[in-house]
């Protein structure tokens, strides 16, 4: 890190048993059981894990973006988010879509307001260049 960046967070998880174990947060505010994408048990998958972290991050990186663009966002906003699981010459990897609806805000800005906080997200910096991303407003 350089002198002006500065650690705002840490997270800490340890997973054990891979898809088909546990993953729980050293604070113990995350304690769930996992499971293979469409196999047998009860437990989430990481893909749906990646889906809820980067559309709540997303979210609150559009409130940041409208604030400085000095836009009321409307209550009412939701991001569906899908992260796919693909294999192709026994390789995995992931592609994902955002689709953001954001009722009551004109087109034209709340698609500005989407495209600020698309640059600013740290999990859409993190997938930029490294896996198929759309970002859609609804």
């Amino acid at each position: 890190m350089t002198q002006s960046e500065k650690l705002l967070y840490t997270a800490k998880v340890r997973t054990t048993g891979g898809r088909d174990g546990t993953s729980r947060s050293s604070d113990g505010r995350l304690d769930i059981g996992l499971s293979t994408p469409g196999g047998p048990g009860g437990g989430t998958n990481p893909e749906q894990l990646f889906a809820a972290g980067w559309s709540a991050c997303f979210e609150g990186a559009m409130a940041i973006a409208a604030r400085k663009m000095n836009i009321r966002l409307p209550t009412g906003i939701a991001i569906d988010a899908e992260v796919d699981l693909n294999v192709a010459d026994a390789a995995f990897f992931l592609s994902a879509r955002l689709n953001v609806s954001v009722p009551g805000l004109d087109r034209g800005v709340a698609q500005a307001v989407v495209d600020a906080a698309h640059q600013t997200c740290p999990y859409s910096k993190a997938t930029r260049g490294n896996i198929e991303v759309a970002i859609n407003l609804n």
